[in-house]
């Protein structure tokens, strides 16, 4: 029987997670900003939620899919060529920010336990805000996206690292150094071995598997969800973290061609086990702890924003890297990351921290995530701001031109969804007469062999679209026989202002269509009956 309790709990929890939410959208804020207060209004503002073991596993099921989803995003293709520039950059920026973070945390007076473990708290960097609104500016591949996510990749391994480290010292029994010492040896011995299990069967295993199972959304969703929680089992069975084994099996699958798909799909599912697990976190934590020490949040929030921003551009500058390169790097990486949270969680569920240093910690999250968000959005006037000022002179960073964005490549272009044998002509006939072209399916087999360009996905998924930059295409083209998808593709085409043709199987769907100002309709049987009609007309058959 399922407790009332634990329903009324997370029925709140979701509900206070989506206003929240709604708010932050509107004020173009990271959810994660809106869960965690909303499980301080929750929890201990109007102590209408505790919690408890069950939402506690609901939770940890979050972080797995969080740490999977973050594995996902970091395919290696997206930093090549830039290699030894990321790894220069990343192991500068941990190392600088740790220190400069430990030294910052002692000169404000906690003890130097806690001082080394804020230090690592504030190293890392949000990938989920970072990757989020580089995709919504269209700038995820562009050369500062790739840089952060490189540097991102680096502070990632660090936090598998730091995990892997703490499953040793709580494997170890007792203050005995020597069996401490034995359980590190053997923690960072499986992760190693794991490590390579999953690189090797990404590289010569997974890739036929998944190329069958890539023909049908639905089982490539399942597949993907069953190597990850094959891998956090294969985790446990080493004594390592899940989270570890979550992180290894999305990175494994970033090698895929099908990544964004995966992502695509995971990320609804990870979205509520998310909102649980911060909305969670702010249950746990305590205001009279995050105000014992809000003076010393509100400096580290100020060396994380500016520290970063300086450690990161000066770096780059360095590095040859343009100030226009530096500075967008710089301000993408200024906040602290979910990890953060994650960490200090792990650290009050083994009992190095108390609820002082997790509220310390929150309170820094909430000010650098807020602040870098907008500070993202508003990267370009608050690069030529610092210019015109000459504030960026004193990097001596080389000039840099202002690169044309990331999706003016995609424009006037057309899309055609569905490479059936009508939907395969049209893409290579187009092509061939010279128009731009972007042909989607969801079965990589369909896709292959054709000139133009391709992407893999469920057009029925707005993301597919915006990533296909519907909003700036010349024409949107369904071949499908689907009659859902085919209208829910029209209204998203009249919404967008751009004409569509549709492949038309039932002529009884014709007026929904024709509603939704579809330009051209492809009605086989019509079709037919004219270029019959033309060619009897040509031959003297029938009247002209």
């Amino acid at each position: 029987m399922i407790d009332k309790q634990f329903i009324e709990y997370l029925g709140a929890i979701i509900v206070a997670g989506a206003l929240f939410a709604f708010g932050a959208r509107r004020l173009r804020l990271p959810s994660i900003v809106a869960y965690l207060v909303a499980g301080l209004v929750i929890g201990p503002g109007l102590g209408r939620v505790e919690l408890t073991e069950a939402l506690r596993t609901i939770s940890e099921i979050g972080i797995v899919l969080l740490l999977f989803l973050v594995g996902l995003e970091l395919s290696f293709d997206k930093i090549r060529g830039m290699g030894k520039a990321v790894l220069l950059a990343g192991l500068a920026q941990v190392t600088l920010t740790l220190g400069g973070g430990f030294l910052v945390s002692w000169g404000l007076g906690f003890p130097l336990k806690d001082a080394a473990m804020l230090g690592i708290a504030v190293t890392l960097s949000s990938t989920v805000v970072a990757v989020k609104l580089l995709e919504e500016k269209g700038e995820f591949n562009s050369m500062h996206g790739r840089m952060a996510v490189g540097v991102l990749l680096i502070q990632d391994l660090l936090v598998i690292i730091l995990l892997t480290l703490l499953s040793g010292f709580e494997s170890g029994e007792g203050l005995d150094l020597a069996g401490v010492v034995w359980s590190l040896v053997k923690s960072m011995g499986g992760m190693a071995l794991l490590c390579a299990v999953v690189l090797l069967a990404a590289r010569y295993i997974l890739p036929t598997p998944f190329a069958w199972a890539a023909a049908s959304s639905s089982t490539l969703f399942v597949w993907s969800l069953c190597w990850c929680f094959f891998v956090v089992s294969g985790a446990h069975w080493m004594h390592l973290s899940a989270e570890s084994g979550a992180f290894l099996a999305g990175l494994g699958l970033a090698q895929l061609p099908y990544n964004h798909d995966l992502r695509r799909r995971v990320h609804p599912l990870m979205n509520f086990f998310i909102a649980v697990f911060f909305v969670s976190l702010g249950i746990q934590m305590e205001p009279a702890s995050m105000a014992t020490h809000w003076k010393a949040a509100l400096a580290l929030a100020a060396f994380v924003m500016v520290g970063k921003f300086l450690i990161v551009m000066g770096t780059l500058s360095f590095l040859g890297f343009g100030e226009r390169t530096a500075h967008y790097s710089a301000v993408t990486l200024s906040q602290i990351s979910e990890f953060s949270f994650i960490f200090v969680a792990v650290l009050l569920r083994s009992g190095w921290a108390d609820a002082a240093l997790a509220g310390t910690v929150a309170l820094v999250g909430l000010v650098t995530i807020a602040v870098s968000s907008c500070l993202i959005i508003y990267n370009r006037p608050l690069y030529e701001a610092m210019r015109r000022r000459g504030w960026l002179r004193l990097f001596r960073a080389r000039p840099e031109r202002a690169a044309p964005p990331d999706h003016a490549d995609w424009r006037d272009h057309i899309i055609i969804v569905g490479m059936n044998s009508l939907g395969r002509r049209l893409a290579v006939r187009l092509h061939e007469r010279g128009q731009r072209v972007l042909a989607i399916d969801t079965d990589p087999v369909k896709l292959a062999g054709l000139p133009c360009a391709t992407m893999l996905g469920n057009a029925e998924y707005l993301s597919v679209l915006e990533e296909a930059h519907l909003s700036q295409a010349r024409l949107l083209v369904s071949t499908l026989r689907i009659e859902s998808t085919n209208d829910l593709l029209a209204y998203r085409a009249h919404a967008a202002g751009v004409p569509c043709s549709v492949h038309v199987i039932d002529l009884s769907v014709i007026d929904n269509l024709l509603e939704m100002d579809v330009s051209y309709l492809m009605i086989p049987k019509v079709d037919g009956i004219k270029l019959q009609t033309r060619e009897l007309q040509g031959r003297g058959l029938l009247p002209p």
